[in-house]
């Protein structure tokens, strides 16, 4: 079963950078679409950004979309995502999983966006 073990986050200043990496382990890992997910207080779970399995094919949410950017190394069994410009409503716990969420969630990774 695959593993997945989120690290990067941290206390970062609006219009700051982060970038967040999600380790995974298990022999189906690379053959999954990948994605990146965040849970502010009290909101529910929201899809952030994914990419396909060959690292080809990226999606981002609208409210990240041209500020985020998602990638892979299968080699290296991480997924990425590089956090530009970041503001307040970016405050959440970052998580990744497969795009079909079939992982065992791991603890995430808080990110905090303030003066």
């Amino acid at each position: 079963q695959v593993q997945v073990v989120e690290s990067g986050g941290g206390l970062v200043q609006p219009g700051g950078s982060l970038r967040l990496s999600c380790a995974a382990s298990g022999s189906s890992w690379s053959s999954d679409a990948m994605a990146w997910y965040r849970q502010a207080p009290g909101k529910q779970r929201e899809l952030v950004a994914d990419i396909s399995r060959g690292g080809r094919i990226t999606n981002y949410a609208a409210s990240v979309k041209g500020r985020f950017t998602i990638s892979r190394d299968n080699a290296k069994a991480l997924v990425y995502l590089q956090m530009n410009s970041l503001k307040p409503e970016d405050t959440a716990v970052y998580y990744c999983n497969s795009v079909s969420r079939n992982y065992p969630w791991g603890q995430g990774t808080q990110v905090t966006v303030s003066f």
